[in-house]
């Protein structure tokens, strides 16, 4: 079984501006790495696609999709529900980054599917936005779908999102609080952008305890990040038992990344995804789905998703 990707050169096309941390050239780096370790040419590839409406309603008010929709296609230099720069083209790309997940899906659930995980190197982010408010550089969360149209095409019962972002994904947490059908675990610095994430935090009513938030101070790294993943969610993945593993993928929690002060090396994420494998293989048939987020530091993105994607496939360094 293989390791299928996602890589298009279509998420180019979501214009930030000169400056702009979330950029073009984060598309640039990862192709580059994957192609100079030999990866690219030994991947089956997704092809993106545009979510229909319908689809990005499992987790977003159609108000809020057609207020995104209305303020891109109007010319807006960024949505007014906070802070997500965004061009002409910002609304085709991020309808692609949420379809083209939606394919990796597909995928890995196909009857004679070749691949039981994948890497989806899309932009923009996700994690931060909410069911009615994109923010934090993202329009819509393409995890989120994701995991609601898993459980609606293949009657997934239990999702596990981990997200290892240096920032807390506010919007994935936002939309399964109450929910329960998914295990939402997150390391993330704190205080920081966006200032949510309290270990305080744990759900509601369904949702109860199925919210793990695991915050830590700037300078945490491999004993704090990678030793909450290794015990606690390993503990609570064998109580839930999840279906299918989504991960939030950010890089920015990567040793020198401008916009995030934690300290992970290459090792520490090949070592994070593997525990991510090992649930997937102990309780998901192995399915396993991710999704870059953040990552600013172009060589420390390169070099972050690069040793991520050696483990999802398999090879030694």
């Amino acid at each position: 079984m293989q390791t299928a990707l996602l890589l298009d050169p279509l998420y180019k096309k979501h214009d930030t501006g000169q400056g702009h941390p979330e950029r073009a050239d984060r598309y640039d780096a990862v192709t580059l790495a994957l192609s100079h370790s030999g990866l690219l040419e030994r991947m089956p590839r997704i092809q993106p696609r545009a979510a229909t409406d319908d689809e990005l309603a499992l987790v977003h008010g159609r108000d809020y999709i057609e207020l995104a929709r209305n303020e891109i296609l109007g010319g807006a230099e960024e949505l007014s529900t906070g802070d997500t720069t965004v061009s002409r083209d910002s609304l085709m790309v991020a309808l692609n980054a949420a379809g083209g997940v939606l394919n990796a899906v597909d995928r890995i659930f196909r009857d004679d599917s070749d691949c039981t995980n994948a890497f989806c190197a899309v932009r923009p982010p996700g994690h931060h936005a909410s069911p009615n408010r994109g923010m934090g550089f993202c329009v819509f969360n393409s995890v989120a779908v994701a995991a609601r149209y898993a459980q609606k095409k293949y009657g997934v019962e239990r999702v596990l999102i981990a997200d290892w972002d240096v920032h807390h994904g506010n919007g994935t947490q936002d939309v399964f609080y109450g929910d329960g059908s998914v295990l939402f675990f997150s390391t993330h610095q704190a205080p920081w952008y966006p200032g949510t994430g309290d270990a305080s935090e744990r759900g509601d009513g369904k949702g109860e305890g199925r919210i793990i938030n695991r915050p830590f101070p700037a300078d945490s790294g491999r004993k704090e990040i990678f030793g909450v993943f290794h015990h606690d969610l390993e503990k609570a993945a064998a109580e839930f038992r999840p279906d299918l593993v989504l991960i939030s993928a950010g890089f920015d929690s990567r040793a020198g990344d401008p916009l995030g002060r934690f300290r992970l090396t290459d090792q520490d994420f090949r070592d994070l995804t593997h525990v991510m494998l090992t649930i997937a293989e102990k309780y998901a048939n192995g399915r396993l789905v991710s999704l870059m987020e953040g990552g600013y530091s172009l060589n420390g993105l390169a070099a972050g998703v690069k040793a991520h994607v050696q483990e999802l496939v398999g090879l030694a360094l």
